[in-house]
């Protein structure tokens, strides 16, 4: 079996210097070229030709969003992995975007390098936990609205008691609390609550809770 082509991009010489010898030790992996901006990147890995980039996101002259970017347009083949100390969500998703299979943080240890990297040669998308933790909570956020949408269920479709029966289940108010703040039966409130999921097409009250957050309701 051929080892796995490796190219490391980054600004930082030493930084370079440490993967390379981390990866000196395992022999599925060879390291085939480096380069210390986006531009030299795109050079060097025409030459190469690797199977795998590690890139950095801040560097001089060409940043890794962009490198990337170009990269995937003259070589799609190749897996592009984000290597960066930013945990900033916007990178994650621009970075995404551009065309990385994977995003992963700095302070991640040798061990699990190589446990992303051999993840990669089984068509892994390796992406640090903390990232991706960011990825679900973006992709449900995004879901959420998507649902919505596409159903109708607009806080212009609630009568003026359940959208005061919402502002209250936002608030952490129970059944029974909200009767008694409106001085109307638990059933009652029961019955909103049962509208307000229905025309919302929500669940449950925590997601109406965060719907009422979310638009703005409170």
């Amino acid at each position: 079996m051929q080892p796995l082509k490796i190219m490391l991009v980054d600004d930082h010489t030493l930084f370079r210097r440490g993967i390379k010898s981390v990866l000196a030790s395992w022999p599925e992996v060879e390291v085939v070229g480096e380069a210390s901006d986006g531009l030299e990147a795109q050079e060097i890995a025409s030459e190469t030709m690797p199977d795998v980039i590690l890139m950095d996101i801040n560097m001089p002259n060409c940043s890794g969003l962009e490198a990337t970017r170009r990269l995937k347009k003259e070589m799609p083949y190749v897996k592009i992995v984000i290597l960066t100390v930013s945990d900033d969500d916007r990178d994650l998703f621009e970075a995404v975007k551009a065309g990385a299979q994977g995003y992963l943080l700095k302070n991640l240890e040798p061990e699990e390098l190589k446990s992303y990297l051999a993840g990669i040669a089984r068509c892994e998308a390796p992406i640090s936990g903390v990232m991706a933790g960011k990825i679900l909570a973006e992709f449900a956020r995004n879901s959420f609205h998507d649902r919505k949408a596409a159903k109708g269920g607009y806080a212009s479709d609630l009568s003026s008691r359940e959208k005061e029966v919402l502002k209250l289940i936002s608030k952490g108010l129970s059944n029974k609390e909200i009767a008694q703040a409106l001085s109307v039966t638990e059933n009652t409130i029961k019955n909103h609550l049962r509208n307000i999921l229905e025309k919302l097409h929500l669940e449950n009250r925590v997601q109406a809770a965060v719907y009422a957050i979310q638009e703005g309701l409170v």
